[in-house]
C-alpha cells in the first residue's frame, strides 16, 4: 500500500502534527527555563520523533526506501547547490537586516548562543549525523508526506511550514522566527518538487553546518 492510497484517520493526522510540534515547542520554550543542553535535547527529540514515524505509520519506512532508490549523485548534488544558495541567500539577508532593523544583531547573536558549552566537533557530529538528517526525515519525509493524503500535496508543503515557524516562535527571537519561516518553506518546497529526501537531507545538513560552524554569520 502507498502513503497516497489510503486516508489516514483525522485524529491521526492530527497528532502526529501535535506530537512533532510539542516535543519542538518544549525544546525551544523549556530552554528558558531549564538549563538543559540545546544539542542533547534537540537530538533526543528527534529520536523519540523518528520512533515515533516508525511505530505510527506502517508505509514510513518503506515510503523512505522507495525514495533511496531514486538518482542518488544528482540528488545529493541538488542538495548541495539548494544549501550553497540558501546560504547566499541567508548572507544577504543578515546584511540587510542589520541595515534596517536594530534588533537584527541582538537576535542574530542569540541564535548563535546555542552553542555556548558545547564543543564544535560534538555539535558538528550531532548536526551531521541526527539533527539534520533526522529533522529532515521528521518534517518533510514523516510530517508532510503524511498530510499529503488529507490537504494535498501543495497544502500539506504550506501547512508543515507554517508549523515548522510556529514551533520556532515560542522562542521569542524575532530572526530565529525568520530564519525557521524561510527554511521551512525552501526545504518544504524542495520535497513537494523534487520528492527526495536525501536531496533535503543533505541541503539541511549542509546549511546547519555552514551557517553555525563553518562560515556563521554576524559572530
Amino acid at each position: 500500500m502507498t502513503a497516497r492510497s489510503a486516508r489516514s484517520p483525522l485524529f491521526a493526522d492530527l497528532l502526529s502534527g501535535f506530537v512533532v510540534a510539542h516535543l519542538f515547542v518544549l525544546l525551544f520554550a523549556g530552554r528558558r527555563i531549564v538549563a538543559l543542553d540545546f544539542w542533547w535535547w534537540m537530538s533526543f527529540n528527534i529520536v523519540v520523533l523518528l520512533v515515533y514515524a516508525f511505530l505510527s505509520d506502517r508505509s514510513y519506512v518503506a515510503t523512505i526506501l522507495s525514495e533511496l532508490k531514486k538518482p542518488l549523485v544528482r540528488n545529493a548534488l541538488l542538495g548541495i547547490l539548494s544549501a550553497l544558495l540558501l546560504y547566499g541567500f541567508f548572507a544577504f539577508g543578515n546584511w540587510m537586516s542589520r541595515e534596517l532593523f536594530s534588533f537584527a544583531g541582538t537576535g542574530i547573536a542569540d541564535v548563535y548562543r546555542y552553542k555556548e558549552g558545547a564543543s564544535l566537533l560534538r555539535i558538528a557530529l550531532l548536526m551531521g549525523f541526527v539533527i539534520g538528517p533526522g529533522e529532515e526525515l521528521v518534517w518533510r519525509g514523516f510530517l508532510q508526506r503524511r498530510w499529503e493524503n488529507r490537504v494535498g500535496r501543495f497544502g500539506a508543503f504550506i501547512g508543515v511550514a507554517l508549523l515548522y515557524t510556529a514551533v520556532h516562535a515560542v522562542s521569542g527571537n524575532i530572526m530565529l522566527i525568520l530564519a525557521a519561516a524561510v527554511c521551512g518553506l525552501f526545504w518544504g518546497f524542495l520535497y513537494y518538487k523534487f520528492r527526495s529526501i536525501v536531496l533535503v537531507v543533505v541541503s539541511h545538513t549542509l546549511w546547519d553546518i555552514m551557517v553555525f560552524l563553518v562560515f556563521p554569520l554576524g559572530e
